[in-house]
């Protein structure tokens, strides 16, 4: 093994977060080498979207939080974040590269992969491969009859209000995320879905949120059952080939030549990133032709109330909402453990995509990332 290779960790390590930070970044930057993987195409047809460089006044901005304010040096050296990369009306107000990244590296994107799978769905549905958010699992996975997932929509899903359990503590070796890691491992085509299909009801669907990586796996094998395309393939047909993306990205396998991991397991560069996050700012609409259904995304990025409570989460996005009194619009966020985001304020047309190298899973970060996010709008908004 050349010097390089032997500072990858292991996949086990890296979602425990045992992993120093040296060997923990080569990880994230390189995480093809953990498991098979799909490439995403840029294709071959479209040049490189220009993303142009305006600067803004960034350098003395204050992040507002709980235990105090901070500046943009606090946010990227407490927080250990890797690449930072801030865009007004779709020019770079800010770029940032730390730990070696480069704007060519690709970067882990953990559960933002969740928020890519999602809008899958909706193109799916705008195609008409899917019929409707109501539409039972079964009606596509008729292998999910008789248990949890039988009677559940596709809604309920997307919203994670499915009633299955699921425990997703990454530090955890017996809850079902690290199960679910453990037949990743494996490497065994369809093992992940048996493993869903029996896990055990404890809500009626639609009354209970519970957090599930899982869940997004029933995602891709929705996708593949209703497209007939791998999730890799479709997303490039529909959005990656089209975009005018700088370079091909990848995405996990649970098999070789299987199916995408939905949760996670993307890879592409901090430019890439912001160009998928500028389609989503643009209501799925690419050159003038619609890609996803009209008002997608605004609810797929919305509260909505779940068992009598307002749930900040929507499609596999997470609202954030503006501090009360600013007159800022709220805006969502796709994000990962780590320290992974990408946050969309349509409104105030502001992206920012965010990479870290994080201590742990949750809970690492000294300075809110939503408080951050919060601070720029306030700042350029």
């Amino acid at each position: 093994m050349n010097k390089r290779a032997s500072k990858i960790g292991s996949a086990t390590d890296a979602y425990a977060g045992r992993l120093f930070p040296s060997a923990q970044i080569e990880t994230f930057r390189h995480i093809d080498r953990l498991f098979p993987s799909r490439t995403i195409s840029r294709g071959t047809g479209t040049p490189v979207s220009e993303l142009k460089a305006r600067p803004l006044p960034l350098d003395d901005m204050t992040i507002e939080t709980d235990q105090g304010d901070y500046d943009l040096y606090d946010y990227v050296a407490r927080n250990r974040v890797t690449a930072l990369l801030i865009a007004k009306d779709e020019k770079i107000a800010l770029e940032q590269y730390e730990y070696g990244n480069t704007p060519d590296t690709r970067w882990m994107s953990m559960s933002m992969a969740k928020s890519v799978s999602t809008t899958l769905v909706g193109a799916a549905i705008h195609d008409r491969e899917i019929g409707s958010l109501e539409d039972p699992l079964t009606k596509y996975l008729p292998t999910l009859k008789g248990g949890a997932y039988d009677g559940v929509s596709i809604r309920q899903l997307l919203q994670m209000t499915s009633g299955a359990h699921w425990d997703e503590t990454h530090t955890d070796p017996n809850s079902e995320r690290r199960r679910v890691l453990d037949l990743q491992l494996a490497q065994k085509p369809g093992e992940i879905l048996k493993f869903m299909s029996g896990l055990k009801r404890v809500a009626a669907p639609g009354t209970h949120w519970n957090y599930s990586t899982g869940e997004t796996h029933v995602v891709g094998e929705l996708l593949h059952a209703a497209t007939g395309e791998y999730l890799a393939d479709y997303l490039t047909r529909k959005i990656w080939a089209r975009l005018g993306m700088q370079s091909d990205a990848t995405w996990w396998l649970e098999a070789p030549d299987g199916l995408e991991v939905a949760g996670s397991g993307m890879a592409a560069t901090l430019r890439d990133y912001a160009r998928f996050g500028h389609f989503i700012m643009n209501d799925g609409v690419i050159a003038g032709e619609r890609i996803l259904p009209e008002g997608w995304v605004t609810e797929a990025g919305s509260a909505r109330e779940i068992g009598g409570q307002t749930l900040d989460y929507g499609f596999m996005w997470w609202p954030v909402r503006a501090p009360a009194g600013t007159g800022f619009e709220d805006g969502f966020s796709a994000r990962g453990i780590f320290g992974q985001y990408m946050y969309i304020n349509p409104a105030r047309r502001i992206l920012i995509v965010v990479w870290s190298a994080r201590a742990k899973p949750l809970g690492s970060e000294v300075i809110p990332d939503n408080d951050f996010f919060n601070a720029v709008v306030k700042t350029i908004g």
